[in-house]
Formats: C-alpha cells, structure tokens, sequence
C-alpha cells in the first residue's frame, strides 16, 4: 500500500514513516517544515519526501497520484504562547486538512487516517456522590490563583471522582488547539459522508518518545521536563502535580495507526468516521512523569510551582478499549521503561 503521510518528517510522523516501510508498504513523506515545529531541518525519514504545503491544493493533487490512503498528521500542536497564535493554529489545522479532503474527494481517494486528539473533550469525566456523572465548567482564575486545582461539582460543590472517557462522550474542546482538532474531525466526517468514504481518528493521548522536539512551546510536557533536564535543571511542574494523563509511546502511536490505515483500505462501512482513544489505559499524574524521568536521567528533583495555564484541564484519560476490540492493536511498552528510555534518548531541535 502506498500512503502519503502529511507531516511524516514530524515527530509522530517520523514514527509512522519507519513503521509503515518495515511493514512492507510504501511511504511517502509529505512535510513544509514548519519553523514552528522544526527550528532545524530534522533527519529525514528514509522514503519519497515531497517537500510542500497541505495549504497547497496543486502540491497535495500532485503528491496524491498513485496513493492508495492517506496518514494527515500534519498540524500545529500545544497551546502555543497566546491567543494571538489563533490565527496560525486554524490555518494550518483546518484550512489545511479542508484543502487536503476536497483534494482528495476530487482525486477519488477514499482511506484516511487522522491524528486526532483526547484535548477534543476538554476536562475528563467526572462523578458525584449525589449527582452521578457530572461535566463541570472551565476552572475559573480565582479558584487557580488559590491553589483549588480540582473542579468540583457544578450542581452542589462536592468533590468528584475522576475516570475514563469513552469515544461517545459529548465533545467540549477547551482552547484554540483543541478546537482546530474538533474541526478536523468535522470536516473529515462531513467528506465520508459525502464521498462514501473510510476514516479513523486516532485521539492521542500525551505521546512521547525519542525524536520529540526541545525547547519549543509548542512541544508536550514530557519534551518540556526532558528539555530542562538536558540543561541541568528541575523540571519545572504546574499546579500541584496531581493532574492525571495518559502517557503513551510514539512506537505504539505508530503501530496503532499502520492497523488504522490497514482497516480502512480494507473497506468496512463507507461514509463513517470512527474514532478511537489511543492511550496505553494506565494513567500516571503530571508529577508521576516528572519524577520517573528526573531518576531515570539523574537530574535535579522536580520542583512543584503551583502555575498553572488557563485552558489546562485537570484530569483527562481514555478508555481505548474500542481500538483494543476493533483493531487488535495492544501497547508494547510500558511507563517505568518508556520514560527510562525517553530520559537517554536525544531530541530533536525544535
């Protein structure tokens, strides 16, 4: 199978780059190497590399002959430095995924794949004693500035219990990168239904890895603390630590979308987009990862400084119990070994 892969000089990308060549098929690299996401030029994957724009209609109808699916990874990810990245985050996220599906539907491709995201449900979910489940509302400055870091519930104040999310839970995207993901997500079911055809969504979890970027507000947490610890400093943790995450392995990443693209080049149902959690289903705490990492390197010990960043949730993980059952698809490497591993590895100037 040959697949185009938007954003396969990526971090992620780079994963499914490799993973797809060992499984015999045909990747194609597709990346304009955005300076948001590559201050350097990166070490390019082994594979046809095409170097443009998914914003490009020309470029993306050229690099789609002879394709049989496409991976779209391509997108500004984190919440940036401020609202004024708003503007940048919707161009390269929406305007380009729109360019590339109209493409697409106009070249009669049908298999898709998206880097989707677990930010698309805002905070997690959340139990009441008197209540039962509960969707409490953004935490506000003031409950932040005091150090009231759980969301309590919105109907009597009491202290909830946090759990997993299901794919069907309604969506509530909480900044400006989230709410470009739900667009994507959008706009891809709209073009199945249209055109009859296959896509995924694969909602990722906090993915980390070798090859995550340094030193970038665009990068996750994880890319965050090992930077400092690159520099011989305590990785700096917001609130106080406790909030919740599911921490997975590029590698499982990876593996989770090459079944993906499998299945839906397969065939199955036309005009549906399904989507799939992507997590490894063992939740850690921000402070959790921190500490693993800082031991692993031998660096300084966190420090917890109670900051904190609007539009964070509290606690978000996944049930991927779907991408389990539907897919056959299992993580491979656990916390304590994939945060000693991603505590030597090298990352990518970003």
């Amino acid at each position: 199978m040959r697949v185009l892969v938007t954003g396969g000089a990526g971090f992620i990308g780079s994963h499914i780059v490799e993973a797809l060549t060992a499984r015999g098929h045909e990747p194609v690299v597709f990346d304009t190497l955005l300076p948001t996401a590559h201050a350097e030029a990166p070490e390019l994957p082994d594979a046809e590399w095409i170097p443009a724009d998914v914003r490009d209609p020309e470029a993306v109808r050229r690099a789609l002959g002879g394709v049989d699916a496409v991976c779209h990874q391509a997108a500004m990810v984190g919440l940036g430095k401020d609202f004024a990245d708003a503007p940048a985050y919707v161009s390269c996220n929406d305007l380009g995924t729109a360019v590339l599906l109209a493409t697409m539907a106009d070249a009669g491709l049908r298999n898709l794949v998206l880097a989707g995201s677990m930010v698309v449900y805002g905070e997690g979910r959340y139990d009441c004693p008197g209540h039962g489940t509960v969707r409490p509302g953004p935490r506000s400055v003031a409950d932040l500035e005091a150090g009231r870091f759980e969301p309590n519930c919105p109907r009597c104040g009491a202290e909830l219990a946090s759990g997993l999310v299901g794919e069907d839970t309604p969506m509530d995207p909480r900044n400006v990168y989230a709410t470009t993901k739900l667009a994507q997500e959008h706009l891809t079911a709209a073009w199945a239904r249209t055109t009859g055809g296959h896509a995924a969504s694969l909602r990722y979890h906090n993915v980390y890895g070798p090859g995550m970027p340094r030193d970038t507000p665009y990068a996750g947490v994880a890319s965050l603390f090992r930077s400092a610890l690159a520099r011989g400093e305590a990785p700096r943790v917001f609130e106080d630590g406790g909030q919740r995450r599911d921490f997975i392995h590029v590698g499982d990443v990876a593996a989770a979308n090459i079944l993906a693209l499998e299945s839906v080049a397969a065939g199955g149902e036309p005009g549906t987009l399904t989507a799939y959690n992507t997590g490894s289903g063992t939740p850690h705490t921000v402070g959790e990862m921190a500490a693993a990492l800082a031991a692993a390197h031998g660096g300084p010990v966190p420090v917890v400084t109670g900051e904190f960043r609007l539009g964070d949730v509290r606690h978000i993980t996944a049930d991927s119990a779907r991408l389990r059952a539907d897919l056959g698809w299992q993580p491979e490497t656990g916390f304590a070994e994939g945060m000693a591993e991603f505590a030597r590895c090298a990352l990518r100037e970003g």
